[in-house]
């Protein structure tokens, strides 16, 4: 598996902190916060493939980029960026050596983290 950071994503992930569009969750709320895979399904035949991959960190460039499971670590639901999903994402790509992901995630849960804190 060659895992990449997906630059594209990254990006979008930022530009969803900035405008605040994110939730404040806890690590465990991922597994009901995520979208499921009819979901997913869905929101690619409505908005295209390149649209499911600026939701998702990590990029395998060794699967074909017309496949959805290219993609991983994503961060939010199509909506907005979730906290849960970050530190989810963060655990597992350290747990895989995938820094750049890793590295990534770790710059939103600060930026996630600085926010709340200066709402509070």
């Amino acid at each position: 598996m060659a895992m990449n950071l997906n630059e594209a994503a990254l990006s979008h992930a930022r530009g969803l902190l900035r405008r605040d569009e994110f939730t404040d969750d806890e690590r465990d709320d991922w597994s009901e916060h995520a979208p499921s895979t009819d979901q997913e399904n869905e929101f690619i035949d409505e908005n295209g493939l390149a649209a499911f991959a600026k939701w998702h960190l990590g990029e395998d460039t060794e699967m074909g980029e017309d496949t959805k499971g290219r993609y991983h670590f994503p961060y939010g639901d199509f909506r907005k960026l979730h906290r849960c999903a970050v530190i989810s994402g963060e655990s597992r790509a350290g747990q895989y050596k995938h820094e750049s992901v890793e590295n990534a995630l770790k710059e939103l849960l600060d930026g996630i983290d600085t926010k709340t804190e200066r709402d509070k």
